[in-house]
């Protein structure tokens, strides 16, 4: 049987799914049972094979995901890991493109479903992800915070992830598997050139910010930790650092007096993350799942 075409590019069938099923969504879940039901029918689409991956769960994440009442699979594994996950709903997606996406973040199945056409017609992109908005916190030192992380180049080379980031069938090729990792999303970016990049600012998911100081301190420490990590395991993918960003924000800064307290609070976070990030990789502590109930609660 010939495959359906997106855009330009052949598009994988999957077999025992009704219609034309265009995508896969991969979504891991980790006791998410007071979101998945939201975040499954913001996706669910006869055009999307939905999978679920619920792991090392305490909740009734699997019963609320198999209750929402929208087409999709759940794939249900005993351990806590987010890499587990992301590989067993990989290896079960039947259909290229792949997204995967998180969670507790919020994105609509059209826009995932323009996304996987707009990447299916640029001849050179292999790997995806719609523009990140980050909702407003409740807490006023944690909107500075952001205030002055709008400005910084994270924001505008190319980024992939944060939450959702979707694979051709030949990127999936390159990434045959997903090592045991907590980045995993620099590790797929660090895998793709700019130009391999799509990242339309048209399309976009949005995740709330943390609700207060401390939970935005947990939350960048295992990111930071999750860089440091990376860079020890693929030293050849992690680009040179440069002082280009750190000298674009102070110029911009300095020069507009009502973020200079924006920036205060930024460097604190920067320096407590990363000084948080050092004693977790000093003491081997194993950091995968990070749940931050804050912006949990707050929806």
């Amino acid at each position: 049987m010939a495959q359906p075409v997106v855009g330009g590019r052949a598009v994988a069938r999957s077999s025992g799914l009704e219609g034309m099923t265009v995508l896969s969504v991969v979504m891991p879940a980790h006791d998410e049972e007071a979101l998945i039901a939201g975040a499954v029918r913001a996706i669910a689409s006869a055009e999307i094979d939905l999978i679920v991956v619920v792991n090392g769960c305490t909740d009734a994440t699997a019963e609320r995901a198999r209750e929402a009442g929208v087409p999709l699979r759940v794939i249900e594994l005993s351990d806590a890991s987010k890499i587990r996950a992301l590989n067993a709903g990989s290896a079960a997606a039947h259909v290229s493109p792949v997204a995967f996406v998180d969670a507790d973040v919020t994105i609509a199945g059209a826009d995932l479903i323009t996304l996987a056409q707009r990447l299916a017609a640029d001849p050179e992109a292999e790997v995806a992800a719609p523009t990140m908005r980050v909702l407003p916190s409740t807490s006023w030192w944690v909107r500075q915070y952001y205030k002055i992380w709008e400005l910084t180049e994270y924001r505008t080379k190319g980024h992939i992830g944060s939450g959702v980031y979707m694979l051709t069938r030949r990127g999936r090729e390159r990434i045959s598997q997903f090592p045991d990792i907590i980045a995993d999303d620099l590790f797929v970016q660090q895998h793709f050139a700019l130009g391999e990049r799509l990242t339309p600012t048209d399309l976009t998911f949005s995740v709330r910010a943390p609700g207060t100081l401390a939970s935005l301190v947990k939350r960048n420490t295992r990111i930071a930790a999750g860089n440091q990590q990376f860079a020890q395991m693929f030293p050849e993918l992690t680009p040179p650092p440069t002082a280009t960003g750190a000298r674009v924000i102070l110029t911009t800064v300095w020069r507009r007096p009502t973020l200079w307290l924006g920036f205060v609070v930024y460097a604190w976070v920067y320096a407590a993350a990363h000084r948080g990030a050092r004693r977790l990789r000093q003491r081997r502590l194993h950091v995968d799942w990070n749940r931050d109930d804050t912006t949990r609660s707050a929806q």
